[in-house]
């Protein structure tokens, strides 16, 4: 369900190898991410990995919530799958769930280009509601594209970032 009153694009264009698909309630493909011990410690600060029963519920709770997208890049078959991002005001929750597209870029074109969504919505500002004091590189990545730590949770940090000059 995508945020009330706005109109999701079933394709939102990131670069001209990646690009947000709107979920469509196929997700089969993404199990193996949530078992994949790295990502859930990322993710949900531990490493219980997921059924398919816990992974629908993750995604029609992220659904809705906001706009729900798989992140998907273009091989020489076709676009796939790779990770998943959940765009809304208050959150920004990103999972590249293949270990073999994290560190190349890929999260920072995603933010970049939810941040313009963002400003396309006239959001005045935009919040990621915790990353893990250990997650050095969600950290890294949010701070890059301008967010700034805006408090301390209790495992981690909030940030925010103003899409408009003050």
């Amino acid at each position: 369900m995508p945020i009330q009153g706005i109109v999701q694009p079933d394709i939102l264009g990131v670069s001209k190898t990646v690009r947000l698909r709107r979920f469509d309630g196929h997700f089969a493909f993404a199990l193996p991410w949530y078992q994949d011990r790295e990502t859930l410690l990322l993710v949900d600060g531990r490493d219980e990995p997921y059924d398919m029963e816990k992974l629908e519920r993750m995604y029609r709770y992220l659904d809705e919530q906001g706009e729900l997208y798989f992140i998907e890049v273009d091989m020489p078959t076709g676009f796939r799958p790779i990770g998943d991002v959940t765009f809304w005001q208050q959150d920004m929750p990103i999972v590249i769930g293949d270990p073999s597209f994290r560190g190349k870029g890929i999260g920072r074109q995603v933010i970049s280009a939810l941040i313009e969504r963002g400003k396309t919505l006239h959001y005045p500002q935009l919040f990621v509601r915790e990353i893990y004091h250990y997650n050095i590189g969600s950290q890294r990545l949010f701070e890059s594209a301008g967010f700034v730590k805006d408090g301390e949770t209790p495992d981690g940090f909030r940030y925010r970032l103003n899409l408009c000059e003050p």
